[in-house]
């Protein structure tokens, strides 16, 4: 019965040794705050061009307009997936070229100023063709094909030649590469043949 007094001490001392006091607690969770965010923003950019695609389906899904199904679902893939990550990509190519020679496991280059070009040029083209007719589309989709299955060719023999499997190469953007123009070419087919249906 004696013993009550020491116990609780002894039990606030073991809690003082655990438990720290206030302020430290909000540095540690304003620390893993800041690092969920890092992670939370880095897998976004790594992942844009997969969220973008699949941001376009659910909103060609959704939306209903003056479009035929195949010539909507190929406006919302040329606008996000194609033009926005065209203008992603000239961003950190023109003004970010460690960064992104980095995630592609290239070392940084004179020449990532002509590919940050290409991308804005692409993506503005892409971007754009949004609001414009068929034949506009379908001049976009033979452009942005060209670039983006040729960078697919050229991200294979990274990583055969070179065993290149940096994320940028290997991953999400390589993917993204096949399946964008891939998708846009049997749309814009489906869209054409939509489109003669629709004069017949």
């Amino acid at each position: 019965m004696g013993h009550g007094p020491p116990c609780r001490t002894i039990g606030l001392v073991a809690m003082t040794a655990v438990v720290p006091p206030v302020g430290v607690w909000r540095v540690v969770s304003s620390t893993q705050g800041a690092v969920m965010i890092a992670e939370s923003i880095g897998f976004v950019l790594r992942n844009l061009p997969a969220l973008l695609l699949v941001a376009a389906l659910l909103i060609a899904s959704l939306h209903r307009g003056r479009w035929s199904a195949a010539e909507r679902y190929l406006s919302w893939i040329l606008l996000l997936p194609i033009g926005v990550t065209g203008l992603w990509g000239a961003l950190f190519h023109l003004f970010f070229p460690s960064v992104a020679a980095a995630n592609i496991g290239w070392q940084p280059s004179p020449f990532q100023f002509e590919v940050g070009m290409a991308d804005l040029a692409i993506g503005v083209t892409a971007f754009v063709s949004f609001w414009c007719s068929l034949p506009f589309k379908a001049a976009a989709v033979c452009a942005a094909s060209v670039l983006f299955l040729g960078d697919a060719v050229g991200h294979v023999h990274q990583m055969i030649a070179a065993g290149n499997f940096a994320p940028g190469n290997a991953g999400v953007p390589f993917l993204i590469d096949i399946i964008g123009p891939v998708l846009s070419i049997i749309l814009l087919a489906a869209a054409w043949w939509a489109e003669a249906a629709g004069r017949a």
